[in-house]
């Protein structure tokens, strides 16, 4: 198979993975294989949510400095890094064969990479029928969710896009490169602040910049802490979106992951698009739907 650094060969199909960036343990446990260990589990459970971790993943601390001691005492016969593990390559081919999948980049489409990556590890666990299987089924879902909000929206259909709070005065607004961002566009949706293409998809801006949806609609990914003190920030309040009660949250879904939190997010997406619909019987072409 191939990983970002170039062609590797195995005579035999790898079955102790451990797998040390999180998008790739989606990848893998999406395949049907169970990782011996993977960083941050508990966080893993907060912020990606899906697919589940199988209870028997050993964690092995922080995705940015494993524990290697914990790690060579586990005796993977695979090691799957991302962008975040490419430093300590060295270090971990002591331990085991490693392959390496810089997923997210500014110079390439990271949705073509994510899905590249996981067709080539379909290939490694003989998992191709299933890979492709998947993937057919949750394109084939994003036009179902893209028709369904087409008709409860109506004609033209309002621009959208997406954001995270960094805090209550800052946020990382979605952008070109970006699942989000790429997802809506699939089911229909203009995006309302473009960013330009960045390495995660994401620009981080002051929330006064927000202004500019004027009476558009912003979604915003959780999870996010400080949602009461931003509710009673009169910064917030002050924004036209607000006052018309064109906000919503998304459920905490992660946008930086495997091919199958293409699937995730779009499915999160939408459930909040038509809650904020419910709320209007009609949203006016010229305003802007921002969502996080």
């Amino acid at each position: 198979i191939e990983d970002s650094v170039g062609a590797h060969h195995f005579d035999q199909t790898p079955k102790r993975v451990a797998v040390l960036a999180w998008e790739l343990a989606e990848q893998v446990i999406e395949l049907g294989v169970v990782p011996i260990a993977m960083p941050e589990v508990q966080q893993y459970q907060q912020w990606v949510v899906k697919p589940a971790i199988p209870e028997t993943v050993e964690d092995l601390g922080s995705r940015d400095e494993p524990n290697l001691e914990k790690l060579m005492q586990l005796k993977p016969d695979l090691i799957l890094i991302g962008y975040s593990q490419s430093d300590i390559r060295n270090q971990l081919e002591k331990i085991a064969p490693v392959l390496y999948f810089n997923s997210y980049s500014k110079d390439h489409d990271n949705v073509e990479a994510v899905t590249w990556g996981f067709k080539e590890l379909a290939k490694l666990f003989d998992k191709q029928d299933l890979a492709a299987k998947k993937l057919a089924a949750m394109n084939a879902r994003i036009k179902v969710l893209g028709e369904e909000l087409q008709q409860t929206f109506g004609s033209p259909l309002p621009k959208v896009t997406t954001l995270r709070f960094a805090s209550k005065t800052s946020v990382y607004l979605f952008g070109d490169n970006s699942i989000s961002q790429y997802v809506l566009k699939q089911m229909g949706f203009d995006p309302a602040l473009p960013q330009e293409n960045s390495q995660w998809g994401v620009t981080q801006t002051r929330l006064r910049e927000l202004r500019k949806v004027g009476e558009g609609v912003v979604l915003y990914f959780k999870p996010f802490d400080q949602e009461e003190q931003l509710r009673m920030s009169p910064l917030w309040n002050a924004m036209p979106f607000v006052k018309v009660n064109h906000v919503n949250s998304v459920a905490s879904t992660w946008t930086y992951g495997g091919a199958m939190s293409i699937g995730y997010v779009a499915e999160s997406l939408a459930v909040s698009l038509r809650e904020v619909a419910m709320r209007s019987t009609k949203i006016e072409p010229d305003k802007a739907v921002v969502m996080n």
